[in-house]
């Protein structure tokens, strides 16, 4: 045990080889990072690759192996009062996460490279799609008048899809960087997020990016933030987080505006669950935020929510990547996992409290998060039945570290066991789908987003609806005298004048209601309108993007329930209703839909040795139809031409059979039909 482990002659690490870069000396020199061993290597250059990244990682303990004892001396000394906690919002694309990466940089967090870009955005979702999904958090060391303070920084999603991650962001901070694109302005989203910090009383610092633009117009950005927010102008910063142009000037603003976070070390530990995700080896790993008391690796702790007790394993903070602690204090955001750890990935209820065991009588829980409200659900099945084992653990994981997901056991007759999903919204179905496949390396069967539905029967009694399946006969909902009611939303749209017009007449289209319309500074006009929900999911947005060459924003809010005239829309295939292809929609949409189902359907299904019928139904009421011919065998090939008689019998014969055979034969529909049939 005592002997030193050897490398090859190939891999010999000597310290003059070391570049002076990877060196962390002081804390304003960056810190290296792990290297990625994501994809595996295969040819001739998989050994060098592979010792490289050997190499790499030696080189990352040698000069790491000191790091996390002086870090934590200098944080130790850092008193609470001189603790900052903010978050960055704004609306999608106008420069959150490279803000971020300007701020590790100046703090000396990381380096300033290429490879350290958008470095908090750590999904591959994320990085293939240029958006943040997950909301992340970094500790920050800063020296300011030559002191240091302990900032900590969450970088938010902008689009309305995660507006819960942002919303819990806001819980672990006294503060937030409002950022305003220099040249789009004020958009929908902006707006949103504005309200929802100015709701948890956060202290909102204004700052305007993408300054160096040419289409930069920032007199008319700081006239919006004077009349939409009432913010004052004269303490808007103006910077370009791309180039770093005034990125410095930030830090003190936030330092001299935002408050402290308060708490107490010498009362009990109260510390709450803000987020979650999975690890392969240590299990859930709680991201928290203590009010008061701390928190050490051995202390035990129990759950409000569901009453268990924990030994706490580790504890650490996020610095950009996990650096182990000796403890976290009040005021702190950082992570900590149980040894052993949960039972039950369901046991990590975000927004629970947990607290010293025997201190339960004396601390009060924190009040928690408001639960989001799912307004898109999808029904989920395995392109491959026999993974449904191994498709459920992957699925239970993503759902741990995305809560505003709900997750219920389904069944269809055509595609076996599934779930139901409940998601915010038609971006949110896609990256999590993108998530499973890209994480997991699972695919799944995804059915057309649906919208709840609430039904009053005659009696008084009402029951909201999730599945299609679930929704009643026209027998049964005459006979108990049914009124359907569908979600509404309260959508905001931000559009230039000159699109106006085509804005409109969409909304129009899509059974929208203008709220208001007011004409905002440089040409744009904002426009109210309440619209279906299932006129949103059914993508809405992509649809106002390509009437407004790309210009408008969408943001909505719900607006609650409406009475309408919905039924349930169905394919059948020889008059068996296939249960994965059925939807309720509006009245004025049954034929137009109809029609696209019996039209697409029937390019995706293979021709039978019998005739197949596809309909669209509502009820007993055909609404379209397609005919697939069958495979015709010519049975008069060896006849003579001029035997009538017999060839009429052959004829009337193969009639006879084709007949009996559809009576009795079943339509075999391809798994890979339904996919297609699915897919957009």
């Amino acid at each position: 045990m005592g002997g030193r482990f050897k490398l090859p002659s190939e891999l010999g690490l000597m310290r003059s080889c070391l570049r002076s870069s990877l060196l962390r000396t002081t804390y304003s020199t960056a810190k290296p990072r792990w290297p990625s061993l994501q994809f595996p290597r295969r040819g001739a250059g998989a050994v060098p690759a592979i010792r490289s990244d050997l190499t790499q990682a030696l080189r990352w303990y040698s000069t790491t192996k000191a790091v996390p004892g002086d870090l934590e001396r200098r944080i130790a000394a850092i008193p609470i009062e001189r603790f900052r906690n903010f978050c960055i919002v704004a609306h999608i694309d106008h420069g959150k996460s490279t803000l971020s990466d300007r701020l590790l940089e100046i703090t000396g967090t990381i380096s300033s490279s290429n490879a350290n870009r958008q470095i908090l955005d750590t999904l591959e979702v994320e990085r293939e799609r240029g958006i943040t999904v997950k909301a992340q958090t970094c500790t920050m060391i800063y020296n300011h008048n030559g002191v240091d303070y302990l900032l900590h920084l969450v970088d938010t999603p902008g689009h309305v899809d995660f507006r819960a991650e942002v919303t819990r962001s806001y819980a672990s901070c006294g503060g937030a960087i409002l950022l305003v694109d220099a040249s789009q302005g004020v958009q929908a989203q902006t707006v949103a997020n504005f309200y929802l910090a100015f709701a948890e009383g956060l202290k909102i610092l204004p700052v305007i990016n993408k300054i160096d633009m040419v289409a930069a117009d920032v007199p008319r950005v700081l006239e919006q933030l004077e009349s939409t927010f009432e913010l004052d102008s004269s303490k808007a910063i103006g910077v370009s987080a791309k180039t770093g142009l005034n990125v410095k000037e930030i830090l003190p603003a936030v330092v001299e505006n935002i408050p402290a976070p308060t708490g107490d070390e010498s009362k009990p530990l109260r510390m709450l669950l803000v987020d979650s995700w999975y690890d392969s080896f240590r299990g859930v790993i709680c991201l928290v935020r203590l009010f008061d008391g701390t928190a050490r690796a051995g202390d035990n702790i129990v759950s409000f929510a569901t009453g268990n007790k924990y030994t706490i394993g580790e504890v650490g903070i996020r610095y950009p990547t996990q650096v182990p602690q000796t403890v976290l204090r009040a005021g702190q955001v950082g992570y900590v996992f149980f040894n052993p750890g949960m039972k039950k990935i369901q046991d990590a209820k975000i927004g629970d409290t947990f607290t010293t065991v025997g201190s339960e009588d004396v601390v009060e829980p924190y009040p928690g998060f408001e639960e989001p409200k799912p307004m898109v659900f999808v029904a989920a099945f395995p392109t491959d039945p026999a993974d449904y084992s191994r498709l459920s653990d992957s699925i239970n994981q993503l759902v741990l570290n995305d809560r505003s997901v709900t997750l219920y056991k389904d069944h269809s007759e055509a595609l076996g066991a599934g779930w139901r999903i409940g998601f915010l919204g038609s971006l949110h179905c896609s990256v999590f789908q993108d998530r499973l496949r890209q994480e997991h390396g699972a695919s799944i069967i995804i059915t057309e987003p649906a919208v709840q539905t609430k039904i009053r029967w005659r009696d008084g009694t009402e029951v909201v609806l999730q599945s299609p399946t679930d929704f009643p006969d026209q027998e049964d909902s005459r006979t108990r005298g049914a009124t359907y009611y569908e979600p509404y939303v309260l959508a905001t749209m931000t559009v230039p004048e000159e699109f106006l017009g085509r804005a409109i007449e969409l909304c129009e289209a899509n059974r929208g209601e203008q709220e208001s319309i007011e004409f905002f500074h440089g040409m744009q006009v904002i426009l109210k309108y309440r619209i279906p929900t299932a006129q949103l999911v059914d993508d809405l947005f992509g649809k106002l993007k390509g009437a407004t060459k790309g210009y408008a924003t969408l943001d909505y809010e719900d607006a609650g329930w409406r009475e309408s005239k919905l039924v349930k829309l169905q394919l059948l295939v020889n008059k068996q209703p296939v249960d994965a292809i059925s939807r309720v929609v509006h009245l004025s949409q049954v034929e137009r839909l109809g029609r696209q189902w019996v039209t697409k359907f029937k390019e995706h299904v293979q021709r039978q040795m019998f005739e197949v019928v596809i309909q669209a139904a509502v009820g007993k009421k055909i609404i379209a139809r397609e005919t697939l011919k069958p495979f015709r065998k010519d049975v008069l090939a060896k006849l003579h031409a001029s035997d009538i008689s017999r060839r009429r019998k052959l004829l009337e014969k193969q009639k006879e059979g084709r007949k009996r055979l559809r009576a009795v034969g079943n339509v075999i529909i391809e798994q890979e039909a339904f996919q297609r049939f699915l897919a957009k």
